[in-house]
């Protein structure tokens, strides 16, 4: 019996999370015992290089040793006290210092926490019902956010998951993303209704989606203008794409920020944070309650506190050059073997999506070649090369990721984009 069919007896897809079970894709997943730096390591002692890094999480690769050493310190003391410890007021200061939107920070375990925490804010804060949604933006599994929508001007949501009542997100409207027209709609029907908006400054559940130009901009003048509270998710942008994640990059301050993934340093931490005239509704302070046993983990803020207190401007410009080799790389390796392919890139992250068009919402995205994409995966995958299992995911170089393992995956790219393309009959 393989691990993933012992796993099926114990836990309902063999997976605690489903797009490991590689569904998308094909094929049965490996289950990893060790990693470090850029490499997961199997249970089968196979080393493969790591594009997913824990779903971005991973900044500077598995198991700094700063990390490491940190983690280690702080359990010695205890692993959890469910009392204030000194190093969550540091975390919570360090954000507030490195992030000018931010001047209160509350600390939970997820990025499905902090997204549910920011959106009951926003309408505790402004009395309002109603939240703007994007179809193709992941936000957690929180029941309200878990709608999506096909092509329109302005949908009410409908539940894209079985056990959500339509009730739960009868108050969840979605739009298209990158269409500002819908938004303006949104607000013209529903406007003393609509709580706030809530967004993935840069798209990275539909693949890679960057926001178009004024997109953001255009967001933050509609809340201000009907008084509503922009949301940024920057679950996965933060502290990824640069100091500041995406509101530093694109120059937006956004009234609520979800932080997570890097801000943990590879252990289960998430945050809200905003300003303190809306951080103030939360209780103890106020009306909107929020709570957690474990928020504030001893070791997931240690961990935090040693990854943030390492980055700096170098570090994120060392990590967009590995981001532009790997995707100039790859653009070549398709073009020259006349393969249909999208490769954004966001600062530090890329995209790779095989169509002849440019996503810039859910639909293009859909549209895109899922087959060509399971095909790419798999070849890498037998160079012990691995990228997410899923067309609508994001590749995360990451600071242990050099030169050298950057052109390995860009020649297995090439002999598989030669390959798959005299497969498909397009070159001699």
């Amino acid at each position: 019996m393989t691990l993933f069919e012992q796993a099926q007896t114990v836990i309902p897809g063999g997976v605690n999370s489903p797009v490991r079970a590689f569904s998308a894709v094909g094929g049965e997943p490996f289950f990893v015992k060790a990693a470090q730096g850029a490499f997961l390591i199997s249970e089968e002692g196979r080393f493969l290089l790591d594009y997913v890094q824990s779903w971005g999480a991973s900044l500077f690769g598995h198991a700094p040793p700063m990390v490491v050493d940190a983690v280690t310190a702080a359990a010695a003391d205890g692993t959890s006290f469910g009392a204030p410890t000194k190093r969550e007021i540091e975390l919570a200061e360090r954000i507030c210092a490195l992030v000018p939107s931010v001047e209160m920070v509350r600390l939970v375990n997820s990025g499905t926490e902090a997204t549910m925490t920011a959106v009951r804010l926003a309408r505790g804060a402004t009395g309002r019902n109603k939240i703007i949604k994007f179809a193709g933006c992941y936000h957690g599994h929180v029941d309200a956010l878990l709608a999506s929508a096909g092509s329109g001007l302005a949908t009410l949501g409908i539940p894209s998951s079985a056990g959500i009542p339509p009730g739960a997100v009868a108050d969840t409207i979605v739009v298209d993303y990158n269409d500002i027209g819908a938004v303006e709609a949104a607000f013209a029907a529903h406007g003393g209704e609509i709580a706030g908006i809530i967004v993935e400054p840069v798209a990275g559940n539909m693949g890679l989606v960057a926001p178009a130009e004024g997109f953001l901009q255009g967001l933050r003048d509609i809340t201000e203008r009907n008084d509503a509270v922009l949301i940024f998710d920057e679950v996965m942008t933060g502290f990824r794409l640069g100091v500041q994640g995406a509101q530093g990059l694109f120059g937006i301050q956004p009234d609520l920020s979800c932080f997570g993934k890097v801000i943990g340093g590879g252990l289960p931490l998430a945050a809200i944070g905003g300003s303190r005239a809306l951080m103030e509704h939360l209780a103890p302070v106020g009306a909107v309650y929020q709570a957690g046993t474990l928020s504030g983990n001893p070791l997931a803020t240690a961990a935090g506190l040693a990854v943030l207190d390492a980055v700096n401007d170098d570090i994120y410009n060392s990590l967009e050059e590995r981001a532009v080799q790997l995707q100039t790389g790859l653009i070549d390796a398709f073009e020259e073997n006349e393969i249909d392919a999208w490769v954004p890139r966001v600062s530090t992250m890329v995209g790779v999506a095989f169509t002849n068009d440019p996503i810039t919402n859910y639909g293009g995205a859909k549209a895109a070649d899922e087959a060509a994409y399971a095909s790419w995966f798999h070849s890498l995958l037998d160079n012990d090369i691995y990228v997410a299992p899923s067309a609508y995911e994001v590749l995360f170089p990451s600071l242990a990721h050099g030169a050298i393992e950057v052109q390995r995956t860009v020649e297995a790219s090439y002999e598989w984009a030669d390959g798959y393309a005299q497969l498909m009959g397009r070159t001699d």
